[in-house]
């Protein structure tokens, strides 16, 4: 071989070589891409009866918070949190529902969607709102007609919920422009969604600036659900008449108020005063309960700064070891026995 080809030649093979690599990597990185992108099978509610349906489970600020900057959760999908809402699904009739709309609504609601396997309009048949704080009711700027465009979403709502809704913009436009219609509610009095699935507000003490605050009773054909996001303590709900452990006799999931679980948790501050019962307070309160009584509690409403959204935390090992639990984005809860295949 003529020595002048020789450089000529191993420079060819070289790039050969480096084609062939780049080749092999592009292919990978597609097959990634393709990995990464397919979609993810989600569970869907079963036929037959109402479900329930966790559509988030942290604080009004979500998790990680605005501002938190520094957070290594902004970065780890598997680690954030959505707001707090509950959603109800009812395959027979194709329906669905929400309890609150967050600062989450638009992928609550498709989540929702998803999970009922009915069709995509409307976006839902209604929506009940616990209270006004940020969390609880701004997601309905979505139905408005700059993003949605909805006609006459039902909204139930406490008078002063209702009035502060009518009275306010932008709400209001929402009011005028038909996109949602209100709905009054009344402490105690059902709202019939079927003839055999129910929903009923309970009067909670909780800093009510611009509404009143309510918890949510959700009752099926065979089960039945409280939906209780914000309450400033169980002994001033004790004061009103109701004391929590009668209420959990009368259902068979509590999704409770676990925004902070103790003391101390955020560095600096005294929280005794803070208007929600720790979690820890709600175990100890709880302790003498049956073991049954005990495993309908689910924590819901979690801080950022709650060690209890982490697994295998002490925070979270004391709630597990208690009996309870916290409730998982996603979880699928029948109001109905499912007949087994």
């Amino acid at each position: 071989m003529n020595a002048a080809r020789k450089p000529y030649l191993a420079h060819m093979l070289q790039r050969a070589a480096l084609a062939t690599t780049l080749s092999l990597l592009i292919s990978l990185g597609l097959a990634g891409c393709v990995a990464a992108g397919a979609k993810i099978a989600r569970p869907q509610v079963p036929a037959g009866g109402p479900s329930l349906v966790v559509l988030g489970i942290a604080q009004d600020g979500g998790v990680p918070q605005a501002g938190s900057f520094g957070d290594p959760r902004w970065d780890d999908p598997s680690r954030t949190r959505a707001v707090a809402s509950l959603g109800i699904v009812d395959p027979r009739s194709g329906k669905r529902w929400m309890i609150d709309a967050t600062p989450d609504f638009r992928r609550q609601s498709l989540e929702l969607y998803r999970a009922s396997g009915g069709a995509a309009k409307p976006v839902v048949d209604g929506i009940f709102l616990t209270h006004a704080h940020m969390g609880h009711y701004t997601g309905l700027m979505f139905l408005g007609h700059e993003s949605i465009g909805a006609k006459s979403v039902p909204v139930y709502a406490m008078a002063r919920m209702g009035e502060f809704l009518r009275a306010n913009g932008p709400w209001s436009q929402l009011v005028k422009y038909d996109n949602i219609t209100i709905m009054p509610l009344v402490a105690g009095e059902p709202v019939r969604l079927a003839d055999d699935l129910t929903v009923t507000a309970i009067l909670v003490p909780h800093r009510q600036e611009f509404s009143e605050v309510v918890a949510f009773k959700i009752a099926g054909p065979t089960r039945t659900a409280l939906w209780l996001p914000d309450i400033d303590s169980w002994r001033e709900w004790d004061a009103q008449g109701t004391r929590l452990e009668d209420m959990l006799a009368t259902v068979d999931i509590a999704y409770l108020d676990g925004t902070f679980f103790a003391n101390g948790e955020i560095p600096g501050r005294d929280m005794s005063g803070f208007p929600h019962p720790f979690m820890s307070h709600t175990i100890e309160r709880l302790a003498a309960l049956p073991a049954s009584e005990r495993a309908k509690v689910r924590f819901i409403h979690l801080n950022h700064t709650n060690p209890a959204l982490a697994a295998g935390t002490a925070a979270r090992n004391t709630i597990d070891a208690a009996g309870m639990r916290v409730a998982d984005e996603g979880e699928i809860e029948p109001l109905f026995n499912r007949v087994a295949p």
